[in-house]
């Protein structure tokens, strides 16, 4: 928990809203239901007197707050090993192992990204999602940021919704391709399989740029950055290519072997378990510097491995 105390006059613009809908426009930071929280608890004064959050507000108000922000994720902390490449007052920046949930959900309670900050930070407790700003799938490795203070995921969050964090992914994919492009389509819910994503017409677009770092035989090595953030973008728009991305379980399943590699390369493909996705590269305005930060995480084991015994049977 933390205390803190807000106060601000109300501008001429406000004048005649609800004390709740001005103070969730001037204190972008706090959810209206959590400002909400705060008038009913008589912690928010107006004039020196407790308003309901239906009350209007008139231009000169002098508004006062005085409250301890709660914990709102109840999931536990626990201590798991995490592999921080930077950290400040406002943000981690960690490299995401495989096989690490993110969110805790039906059936990932426990062990998650989720209840290892917890840990690292207790005070994240008062951030949704204990500050992470933006997802990535349990196999897929990679570089993340997350909030520490209030203001800071609220900036981060507007900023990825504003497209201005970019990310950059690395991948292996099936196929040999020619050249990079762009593609761009609508990602929604699968119609059948409900866990799936597919392209559809009924869904949001998604763009996706990629372009080649080498070549293989029967497979590519790519470089790609996001333009949209869909839930499985890369996956879906590289398999709907007809280039699924190596060892992805959901996606092009059984289409990693092509006819007439060598036998050795066959069976280490097969025993790739994952997706060969990395996401490797992040640039970003910081919350408080306003600087440019650009931070990378290496390439994982098991991909390093993966593009040495391709580079043997090329």
């Amino acid at each position: 928990m933390r205390k803190i105390q807000l106060e601000i006059v109300i501008p001429e613009k406000f004048k005649g809203k609800r004390l709740d809908l001005a103070l969730s426009k001037l204190f972008p930071e706090h959810s209206r239901s959590r400002i909400q929280s705060w008038i009913k608890a008589g912690e928010v004064e107006v004039n020196n007197s407790k308003y309901k959050q239906r009350n209007v507000v008139n231009s000169g108000d002098i508004i006062k707050i005085n409250t301890t922000l709660k914990s709102i994720d109840k999931h536990q902390a626990e201590h798991i090993g995490l592999d921080v490449i930077h950290e400040d007052k406002a943000i981690i920046i960690l490299n995401k192992p495989a096989g690490l949930v993110v969110h805790p959900g039906a059936g990932n309670q426990k062990h998650t990204l989720v209840n290892a900050l917890l840990h690292f930070d207790e005070k994240l407790d008062v951030l949704p999602r204990a500050g992470i700003i933006h997802r990535l799938d349990k196999d897929t490795t990679g570089i993340m940021i997350i909030a520490r203070t209030i203001e800071s995921y609220t900036y981060l969050v507007n900023e990825l919704q504003k497209r201005n964090i970019k990310r950059n992914y690395k991948a292996i994919i099936c196929g040999r391709l020619v050249a990079g492009g762009v593609i761009e389509n609508k990602i929604g819910r699968h119609p059948v399989h409900r866990t799936k994503m597919a392209v559809t017409d009924k869904g949001k677009l998604a763009t996706t740029h990629y372009r080649i770092i080498k070549k293989f035989q029967h497979y590519t090595y790519l470089d790609i950055q996001l333009g949209t953030g869909r839930t499985h973008q890369i996956r879906v728009h590289m398999n709907n290519e007809k280039h699924p991305i190596i060892g992805d379980p959901l996606y092009g399943k059984n289409t990693f072997i092509k006819k007439g590699i060598d036998a050795s390369l066959r069976e280490f493909i097969k025993n790739f378990k994952r997706q060969a996705l990395h996401a490797y590269n992040l640039e970003f305005t910081h919350p408080i510097s306003k600087k440019i930060i650009s931070l990378k995480a290496e390439l994982p084991d098991d991909m390093n491995n993966l593009i040495k015994i391709l580079e043997m049977y090329d």
